[in-house]
């Protein structure tokens, strides 16, 4: 069984960093690509950055500049380094991987497709 668990996840206030995990098991973790997604409290939902098996990586213009994706192979990890925290950053914040596509354009969380981590909550105060 292929499992997520996020973690990291945390009140901060804004200008202050986070980084939050995402810890992979039941899958070899250089078989897929992994992504980062946000769902904001009205549920709308953000893909935010995706990293590539081939190492490439991809930012969603809120978020680039400001936040990094990386992922360690031999702990299995997926990470994403956020700084410069703004409220508008406060969401549930999930991994998922294993899927065959990542949809940048009108993304659905927790679509079904692949897996999914629990997701791990982030606010960030004025």
């Amino acid at each position: 069984e292929v499992q997520l668990v996020e973690s990291g996840g945390d009140s901060v206030q804004a200008g202050g960093s986070l980084t939050l995990s995402c810890t992979i098991s039941g899958f070899r973790i250089e078989d897929s690509d992994w992504g980062w997604y946000r769902q904001f409290p009205g549920n709308e939902c953000e893909l935010i950055s995706v990293i590539s098996r081939d190492g490439s990586s991809r930012l969603a213009g809120t978020v680039k500049g400001r936040f990094t994706i990386s992922q360690d192979n031999a702990k299995s990890t997926v990470y994403l380094q956020m700084n410069n925290l703004k409220p508008e950053d406060t969401a549930v914040y999930y991994c998922a991987g294993d899927r065959p596509y990542f949809r940048w354009l009108s993304p659905r969380c927790r679509d079904g497709i692949g897996s999914w981590g629990q997701g791990t909550q982030v606010t960030v105060s004025e």
